[in-house]
């Protein structure tokens, strides 16, 4: 089980320059002739009637309903009824019974389908277009796609689990199937490109209080530009994409990865990874966290929009969050690498780092603590 390392932003210039994919890190250059052209994984969007069907059973919890009814509600027959049960079994969603005598859910299942989620999200940007695979390549790349094709803005899309999840110096994580939270949203917002970094900051303040809804003994760690720990170790990372003009921004793609529900990781991440089980114990709800964060970045977006003081209340809280955006010692890698101590957020939302050569402010670059 591998765990996501989105973290900073990366611009995709307009169609009158050229886009620069950064999902594989390929390098320049042909492939040769003999070699055969990759298989393009296709992500199959998941069957919205699986989540009409959990709805419905949720919603009479305490009876069985007949196929004869589910297939009413749905549109169906009981044989395709039949065929969608099993479908969901296979998924890990605890349905007994059968065909003569009807359905019902043994236990509420934690999947992110948009069912679950729509209650939760009325009045919010994110209510009408969520979109849930199973198992996704990547997000994020996926969002890019529809975002140029025109989707709208608070498109979500979810997935189960990713083959391709990406992050910093474009390396690729897989992630546990059901066990995180691997999702991004297109916004369009109508601001400069100038101020993509401050949504991305807000994004992780989003996330910062969602999960300090769910449970407010646990206080995350802000880590510039947008990783969140729990005691040094890293469980939730955000990667911004945006693709923009020169004065204005066309779309911007926030993708989300936390771990969650996961209860180990491989021997190479398991010093620097933790999921929120692991911090405290106990077993989350995805739905009940992912509801909590869309709701919680519908109203960072719609004040960083609409209310002139919201930029400068979203740098003011990062650093209160954050433990090393001030007066810790860092080292970057930018521009052939520097050290220094960390010195605040100018009000752009770049970290400055006072050196040795004076304040410089890191643009780009990964930023290590030491």
């Amino acid at each position: 089980m591998f765990f996501l390392y989105f973290s900073r932003i990366i611009p995709r210039i307009t169609k009158r320059a050229i886009d620069r994919d950064s999902a594989k890190g390929s390098r320049a250059g042909t492939p040769a002739p003999h070699k055969p052209a990759p298989h393009k994984f296709v992500p199959q969007k998941t069957d919205l009637r699986l989540g009409r069907i959990v709805r419905l059973l949720m919603d009479n919890a305490t009876v069985v309903v007949s196929g004869t009814k589910i297939a009413d509600e749905i549109g169906t027959n009981r044989s395709e009824v039949w065929r969608l049960v099993q479908q969901l079994r296979t998924l890990g969603v605890g349905i007994v019974g059968r065909p003569a005598t009807g359905y019902r859910l043994k236990t509420v299942p934690d999947l992110l389908l948009p069912d679950m989620l729509a209650p939760f999200l009325k009045g919010t940007i994110f209510a009408q277009e969520i979109h849930h695979y199973y198992k996704i390549g990547s997000t994020n790349t996926v969002a890019m796609e529809r975002a140029n094709a025109g989707a709208p803005e608070g498109s979500v899309f979810v997935a189960e689990g990713q083959t391709a999840g990406r992050g910093r110096g474009a390396h690729e994580w897989e992630s546990a199937p059901s066990a995180g939270i691997y999702c991004s949203v297109v916004m369009r917002p109508a601001l400069p490109p100038s101020e993509a970094l401050v949504l991305s900051l807000a994004a992780g303040l989003a996330v910062h209080a969602a999960v300090q809804q769910i449970d407010p003994q646990l206080v995350p760690d802000l880590k510039w530009p947008n990783d969140l720990l729990i005691e040094g170790k890293k469980f939730c990372g955000i990667l911004t994409e945006m693709n923009a003009e020169v004065t204005r921004v066309r779309y911007i793609v926030v993708g989300v990865g936390i771990n969650v529900n996961q209860e180990k990781f491989p021997d190479d991440l398991r010093e620097s990874a933790t999921s929120l089980r692991l911090a405290t114990g106990t077993e989350w709800s995805r739905v009940e966290l992912f509801a909590a964060l869309l709701k919680s970045l519908d109203r960072e977006y719609r004040d960083l929009l609409h209310n002139p003081a919201a930029r400068e209340s979203i740098l003011k809280r990062f650093q209160e969050r954050s433990s090393s955006t001030r007066g810790r010692q860092v080292q970057v890698e930018e521009n052939g690498g520097f050290e220094g101590v960390s010195a605040g957020l100018d009000q752009r939302g770049f970290l400055q780092v006072q050196s040795a050569q004076g304040v410089r402010t890191v643009l780009s670059g990964a930023v290590r603590l030491k």
